[in-house]
């Protein structure tokens, strides 16, 4: 078995051809299709953050919503920017979207990808400390948040408050019980995979990592998640750790498919510099599902995720979504031992 959830990365176009044409429709069809996921069996609903783009942006508003419009899925975020967080302040959206959603949220944070805009972080108030790299910076603010986000009172009551306290030190509040078991790290390399690891955050790994060794990407990825396993039972951790890779994965049902699909995913991977770091970016998946269930078996890194995302073209759509979902789980994922 395995868990299955989409990720969305919440395009909005009123380009000739999108069903999604504006901010309103993204945010809404993004609840719909998380209702028809949970009514398909899906396990997970997740959604990238991007600033200064039409995409879906600050998350909580919707985390929260698809929480009271849903009762079984898992909702995420692959990822957050923790450049641009007030960890504190994000606590206490967290918290309250947890517990709309009844304890379902599952958050991915991490440095971020490339920007729409230069040092985009700069214009919400932050800034890396002397020394600091903005990677550095996410980081801390990863650590805090982290800190905080267990429960424990930090904050001197005032003598004489508006309203009764509870004895000892304040914490924020609301606080959602065992949120901070569900909370995912972006990781675009081993070293970052490890750290994670040591701080006690389960593990995402996308389609895009840094190139470490010039071996096909699903190899390199497969070894970075064993690299986060070693690491965590080293750190000693209680609890089982859970990985996440994500993959485009296209079953060819009809000629609908076929023509938005039918001349195959990517193929290869491609390798190219992000950042000034060379990266290599994983292939995509689409052909009938014989095929394409031959290729999978070949992925070294979704055998050894527990989860895997399969990213969506959400701007065609929510019925062609849920279809597309609905023929992975139907004539994919039971001949791969994931149902």
């Amino acid at each position: 078995m395995k868990n299955l959830g989409f990720l969305s990365f919440g395009h909005w176009s009123p380009d000739h051809g999108s069903q999604v044409r504006s901010a309103s429709d993204v945010l809404l069809q993004s609840i719909d299709l998380a209702v028809a996921a949970e009514q398909l069996g899906l396990d997970g609903a997740y959604y990238r953050v991007h600033h200064y783009a039409r995409q879906l942006a600050s998350p909580f508003p919707l985390l929260a919503a698809v929480g009271a419009r849903t009762s079984k899925i898992e909702i995420g975020t692959g990822v957050i920017d923790m450049r641009y967080e007030n960890p504190l302040y994000m606590i206490e959206d967290a918290g309250s979207a947890d517990l709309i959603a009844g304890g379902r949220l599952q958050l991915g944070i991490s440095r971020g990808s490339p920007e729409q805009v230069i040092d985009g972080w700069r214009h919400f108030g932050y800034g890396p400390a002397d020394g600091e790299s903005p990677a550095d910076m996410a980081r801390r603010h990863t650590e805090v948040f982290l800190q905080h986000l267990s429960g424990k009172g930090f904050a001197q009551p005032n003598p004489r408050p508006m309203f009764p306290n509870p004895p000892g030190l304040l914490r924020l509040e609301p606080h959602s019980d065992g949120l901070r078991d569900r909370i995912w790290w972006g990781a675009g390399s081993d070293a970052t995979a490890q750290w994670a690891a040591k701080l006690g955050m389960n593990l995402q790994s996308s389609t895009l990592k840094d190139d470490e060794t010039g071996e096909p990407f699903h190899v390199q990825q497969a070894k970075q998640i064993r690299v986060y396993r070693e690491a965590w039972a080293q750190a000693g951790h209680t609890r089982s750790p859970r990985v996440s890779v994500s993959r485009s994965i296209f079953a060819l049902m009809n000629d609908t498919d076929r023509m938005y699909f039918g001349r195959g995913g990517k193929e290869r991977d491609q390798f190219g510099i992000i950042d000034q770091t060379r990266s290599v970016f994983g292939r995509g998946y689409a052909d009938e599902p014989d095929k394409l269930i031959a290729q999978l078996r070949q992925d070294e890194a979704i055998a050894e995720a527990d989860t895997l995302l399969l990213t969506v073209p959400n701007m065609l759509g929510v019925d062609y979504n849920a279809h597309v979902i609905e023929s992975i789980l139907t004539h994919v994922a039971p001949a791969l031992g994931w149902r």
